[in-house]
């Protein structure tokens, strides 16, 4: 695994990913919304890069995304269009 130094553009997209991935597991575990307002001003930081760079959102989601599929212990078939529990 390659090590990402702090502060570099590759590390600040995966603290984007987890920022994410954190939101995600929130919602899904009943987390009090104080927590997600700190997630909502974080991830409001990125808005300029997210504009500039339209793949780069849809990118770290659907990484955020099996992250927190992993996590949960989700299948693939849990995780498909329509099934129940989807984040």
């Amino acid at each position: 695994m390659e090590h990402n130094p702090f502060g570099s553009e590759d590390y600040s997209k995966e603290e984007l990913v987890a920022e994410m991935g954190a939101a995600m597991l929130c919602g899904v575990a009943g987390i009090e919304s104080r927590t997600l307002d700190n997630s909502a001003s974080y991830l409001q930081s990125w808005i300029n890069k997210l504009k500039s760079d339209s793949r780069l959102i849809v990118s770290a989601a659907s990484q955020a995304q099996k992250a927190a599929d992993y996590i949960l212990a989700r299948t693939t078939a849990e995780t498909e269009p329509g099934a129940k529990g989807e984040l």
